[in-house]
């Protein structure tokens, strides 16, 4: 791994903590924690499908303009011995050998997002900036994780119009350096729209893209479509389904996850 690039993005989430701390005094803490479930399945360039079932548990903390995020995921991941889900966010690294199936706890997510960098109410553009640090503590031995940290710095782009949202992302990625995988970092970025079709009730639809993190791995690339809605005022429910566009990609996913506002 590029070791000035890695000082480079700590720095950066460095420095977001530190503008965190700043202002998180000055604004009213509103708590979420969101439980869901994702299915995935895929043969990624190898020859066996590999079929992902990913449980997550995740805490949202915003204070107006900070905001962390941990995320707390399980996984069931039925795959030829030898496979190792390198990353949720990326492609598997196929194996070759008999069907398995393994379990535990994946890797947990920490990130901090500092909201409107930069605001125009005029032109209706706002940019969020985050840092995420994905921990390497899924079970290297059962191929749920690679033991190693990876750490990304994003950015998010809006434009508000009237019932519509336009979004869009892009950032990059430093893998760790696990001692029998060679990883790259990557760039990855999506765009897409969210409409507004009812008070409670807003779609969406994305494209992503993601470099490869296997030398010679073609892109990902995904379509994907969500339903978000407003259940109560403390209660939202979110369904979603996506398509792989490539070989890296998966065949299909899709997911539910219900979020529940406490402060």
């Amino acid at each position: 791994m590029n070791t000035q690039l890695t000082a480079s993005v700590a720095v950066l989430i460095l420095g977001l903590a530190l503008v965190a701390t700043e202002v998180v005094a000055e604004d009213e803490t509103v708590i979420k924690v969101s439980a869901g479930i994702e299915q995935t399945s895929g043969d990624y360039g190898g020859t066996e499908t590999i079929e992902d079932l990913y449980t997550v548990m995740r805490a949202d903390f915003d204070f107006g303009k900070i905001g962390f995020r941990l995320t707390v995921p399980y996984l069931s991941v039925t795959a030829p011995e030898g496979t190792i889900i390198s990353d949720p966010d990326s492609e598997p690294v196929p194996g070759s050998g008999a069907n398995l199936t393994e379990s535990g706890i994946g890797d947990m997510v920490a990130s901090l997002t500092v909201f409107d960098v930069f605001r125009s109410p005029d032109t209706g553009i706002a940019f969020d900036i985050t840092g995420k640090v994905k921990f390497g503590t899924a079970d290297r031995d059962k191929g749920l994780g690679t033991g190693e940290n990876d750490y990304s710095v994003q950015g998010d782009l809006y434009k508000f119009l009237d019932r519509y949202v336009l979004v869009g992302t892009a950032g990059y990625k430093l893998r760790g350096d696990p001692t029998d995988i060679d990883l790259e970092n990557v760039f990855f970025g999506s765009a897409g729209a969210i409409c507004r079709c009812a008070r409670r009730t807003r779609i969406g639809l994305f494209y992503d893209f993601r470099q490869s993190a296997l030398v010679g791995g073609e892109s990902i690339r995904e379509i994907s479509g969500v339903l978000s809605q407003r259940l109560s005022k403390s209660l939202q429910l979110q369904v979603y389904a996506f398509t792989g566009l490539t070989d890296s990609s998966p065949d299909w996913g899709g997911g539910v996850a219900l979020t529940m506002e406490i402060g």
